[in-house]
């Protein structure tokens, strides 16, 4: 017999992850595919494996952010994360819930994104089985002209591993499509799934390593030139990429055990955890694989599959067929956890009125929300059409200005304007790591060769997004428009 006071639970979301298990969606949110095909990239950028650089410099920045973020989830643990600390940090009644609403409506472009370079990569390792995956049989290149704006830039491609990325986006959605303590198991499998991939890699680097080859820098690789910082720019761009995630805890606020420790514990050893593993696993590839090499392949943007042709080298062909799966299995373990986070920050507006009203909807048996992960999963398949680099780039840009930097600011901010809020964590040597991180996304905003182009897709958003507010907020008298109504309502009462 159901009990006649419902609990909590019952009518919304299950506290049901802890601290080992927050943990292992983090990581393998943050390690997914990215480290494994986008090393050729980052080597393209800095033309040497000097490109070291910018994984350390990416590894920095996500310590000083994921410092910021840690002391807002302990703060405000709920589903949703960023969309309520930017609500709170710029006031819930005014700035805050415009800024709060942009933020989710550039979630709605920079999520599907993020999901998309997880099912591309894998499509992309997939093309070591299949080397006709990566047949072009269409491809076309767009330009808008803006006013005061210049040239929007926009370009699809067609291979048929761009229909293995987009049944990958809705078998996930599948796989979603159940209660969270079912998917906290789950996470748990594929966890030690990427970490045994991991381990393998940096254990047949380290029996084969040869330290020549890993540090054969070129001519001038450490000048600082303006094409070194260009280059730097470039890298820590698809570095911060890589390292990205380590914040997905905090959108699963309502569902994690003990968030105000939970959450803090495990953003920050993630971070950590996944910073040496990156680290030894790309000086272990560049011992084995001539960089020369894998730059060719980042500047043709095909044969991104860098591990395969490591253990090919290292063991045989065996070897590379089995780490292949491997690495497929982890790039889809990181669409399964960024599809799980992402798909609860509309969800999290929507209950709050500031975001469209159906996402607010949870499943009435399982309790997740659904209708927000099948509008997220349509979305990421479409953005399967667009090239890997083209996708990370516009995702990184995107988020950088319409999330990060806010955020970042913003958590001074709040420590002027609440001081009095609990604050479980608190961010080591304030405001040193916000400056850091707000200073850190600048650079890669504006320190890298065609910057324009990307933010010229942040910018169309955020003018979108402004008017779409402001439509909603006429429409429904919310803040600017109830400014006046709500005085005088005020007023009136005794």
């Amino acid at each position: 017999m159901s009990s006649p006071n419902p609990t909590p639970e019952q009518h919304g979301l299950i506290r049901g992850m802890g601290l080992g298990t927050a943990t292992a969606l983090n990581m393998i949110d943050m390690i997914g595919v990215g480290p494994f095909i986008t090393m050729p990239l980052v080597l393209s950028a800095m033309g040497g494996p000097q490109a070291l650089l910018g994984w350390i410099a990416g590894a920095l920045l996500a310590v000083c952010d994921g410092l910021v973020s840690a002391e807002l989830g302990a703060a405000l643990p709920a589903s949703g994360g960023s969309y309520r600390y930017l609500r709170e940090m710029y006031g819930p009644k005014k700035w805050g819930r415009l800024i709060s609403f942009l933020f989710i409506w550039q979630v709605s472009f920079s999520a599907p994104l993020s999901i998309a370079t997880g099912c591309i990569g894998l499509a992309g390792y997939a093309a070591y089985y299949w080397p006709e995956l990566e047949v072009v049989y269409a491809h076309h290149d767009a330009a808008l002209h803006i006013p005061f704006a210049g040239n929007l830039q926009v370009g699809w491609v067609v291979t048929p591993g761009t229909a293995v990325a987009v049944v990958i986006c809705f078998f996930t959605v599948l796989l979603l499509y159940r209660r969270i303590t079912v998917v906290g198991r789950l996470s748990k499998i594929l966890w030690f799934g990427v970490m045994g991939t991991i381990g393998w890699i940096i254990f047949a680097g380290v029996s084969h390593f040869n330290a020549a080859r890993a540090f054969d820098f070129p001519p001038g690789a450490f000048t600082l030139s303006r094409h070194f910082f260009t280059g730097l720019g470039g890298a820590m761009l698809i570095a911060t990429y890589d390292y990205w995630g380590y914040y997905n805890v905090a959108f699963l606020g309502d569902e994690i055990q003990d968030p105000e420790k939970n959450i803090p514990r495990a953003l920050l050893l993630s971070i950590l955890l996944v910073a040496c593993l990156y680290l030894m696993m790309n000086v272990c590839i560049l011992a084995v694989v001539p960089w020369r090499e894998m730059l060719q392949a980042g500047q043709n943007n095909t044969g991104l599959y860098v591990v395969s042709l490591f253990m090919q080298r290292v063991y045989g062909a065996w070897a590379a067929r089995l780490v292949t799966g491997l690495v497929i299995i982890t790039a889809f373990a990181s669409v399964f956890s960024l599809m799980l986070g992402y798909s609860r920050v509309p969800y999290a507006a929507a209950k709050d009125g500031n975001y469209f009203k159906a996402f607010a909807k949870v499943h009435p048996v399982h309790r997740f929300p659904h209708i927000s992960l099948l509008a997220l999963g349509v979305v990421a398949a479409c953005f399967c059409f667009l090239r890997l680099k083209d996708a990370i780039a516009a995702l990184v840009v995107i988020r950088l200005i319409l999330q990060f930097l806010v955020q970042a600011v913003g958590s001074i901010v709040l420590r002027i304007t609440r001081p009095d809020l609990p604050r479980p964590f608190r961010m080591w040597l304030y405001p040193l790591p916000a400056l850091l991180a707000s200073a850190g996304f600048l650079f890669i905003l504006f320190g890298r060769p065609n910057w324009q182009k990307e933010v010229r897709y942040a910018a169309i958003i955020l003018l979108t997004g402004v008017i779409i507010y402001l439509i909603r907020a006429w429409r429904s008298s919310d803040w600017p428009f109830a400014s006046g109504r709500v005085k005088a309502l005020t007023e009136s009462q005794p």
